[in-house]
């Protein structure tokens, strides 16, 4: 479904993405891992359109992406679950809602709408309340029910779990395996790689902007070189 050959992103002249390649098959749950700074919101952000590669190719669905603006890559299929959620803090939950829907002209907006509140029973319970008053976990779920309204074939979630209590955590990476099942591909950038590498069917690994590491998730999670620094260490891992 995505595929990424020599990606380079620069942010000024510091090169943040360095000639990276990716792929993320249909149907699969792909996770990318790596500490601060490597480079992974970078590489979101140059997928959908937020950020402008200087090199490389974004191939998705077998259609070169690259330099297309965001609203036409949402149009084609993809959607960006944003780190630190992002919510328009003064609207309404439904209005954060129909935001994701914003360029949709079918007839199935308000049968979709209806699907979140039942994913996300909070979130019609407080579909008049204010984006900004909800709680972290709450401004989560509104944020990737923001994005499913735009119908993605991929979605992408950028750190779903910054900042949520662990029970909250737990919710969240349930959710996605649901999404996962129901027919949608993701693509996951999350510092949890303990979470991450659980529902991954495949990871990269990536270090200041350098895939240094991939492979099958369970391949990865054992790797020692990961153990050490994401997972703290052989005996904590076991």
């Amino acid at each position: 479904m995505l595929n990424i050959s020599g990606l380079s992103t620069n942010y000024g002249s510091i090169q943040a993405i360095k000639g990276i390649d990716l792929d993320v098959p249909k149907g699969s749950i792909v996770s990318l891992i790596g500490a601060n700074g490597a480079g992974k919101t970078t590489t979101m952000k140059s997928l959908v359109g937020l950020l402008k590669p200087h090199a490389g190719q974004i191939k998705f669905l077998s259609q070169e992406i690259r330099g297309f603006a965001p609203h036409k890559i949402v149009n084609l299929g993809m959607s960006l679950v944003p780190e630190g959620r992002n919510i328009l803090a003064g609207m309404t939950v439904l209005e954060n809602l129909e935001m994701g829907a914003y360029q949709r002209k079918d007839k199935e907006v308000l049968a979709d709408l209806e699907k979140i509140f039942k994913r996300f029973p909070i979130l019609g319970e407080r579909k008049q309340q204010l984006g900004g008053t909800l709680s972290g976990g709450q401004q989560q779920m509104l944020a990737i029910g923001r994005a499913l309204m735009a119908r993605p074939k991929l979605l992408l979630l950028d750190e779903p779990s910054m900042g949520l209590a662990p029970l909250v955590v737990a919710d969240i990476f349930k959710v996605i395996q649901e999404i996962n099942q129901e027919g949608t591909t993701i693509l996951l950038v999350e510092q949890n790689v303990r979470q991450a590498l659980k529902i991954a069917r495949y990871a990269y690994v990536l270090e200041t902007g350098k895939i240094v590491l991939h492979g099958k998730a369970e391949e990865v999670a054992k790797n020692p070189r990961v153990m050490e620094a994401y997972l703290g260490g052989a005996k904590a891992n076991t």
